[in-house]
């Protein structure tokens, strides 16, 4: 066959896209190494970033479909480097997942208050985190 024709519609959201390209900042190693497989696994094309410097310059690069964000990290911590994508115009649109092991309420609102979108306890339960990417496709 020389040529094939697909006769099946091509899905195509213009603006709508699935989330496939996902930021992962996360000053831990282990943490960056288990999420990134665990999202591999599952199709999602990941790059990571351990501090908000190296977020900022994986941003310029790329503009990601989703950032997931650890809170506790050395110089800007997830609160703040969260506030400074969500109020930045070219990123403002992208949705980040706050994931921490900090659980009390308080921080839950807090990273809401700073443009976090959704938020999610470590160790991230896989179902979860799935169920919480897939609310932003």
């Amino acid at each position: 066959m020389a040529h094939c024709n697909r006769s099946a519609p091509r899905l195509t959201k213009a603006q709508n896209m699935p989330i496939q390209k996902i930021l992962l900042v996360d000053d831990s190693k282990t943490e960056l190494h288990h999420l990134s497989e665990l999202l591999g696994k599952r199709g999602f094309e990941v790059r990571t970033a351990e501090n908000g410097e190296d977020a900022m310059k994986r941003l310029g690069e790329e503009k990601p479909d989703l950032i997931l964000m650890d809170v506790v990290m050395p110089g800007q911590n997830g609160f703040q480097l969260t506030r400074a994508i969500t109020r930045d115009p070219r990123f403002s649109t992208v949705p980040v997942i706050m994931c921490t092991s900090k659980n009390q309420e308080t921080d839950k609102v807090w990273g809401m208050r700073q443009g976090a979108r959704d938020y999610i306890v470590k160790p991230v339960d896989p179902t979860e985190l799935m169920a919480k990417i897939r609310a932003f496709d």
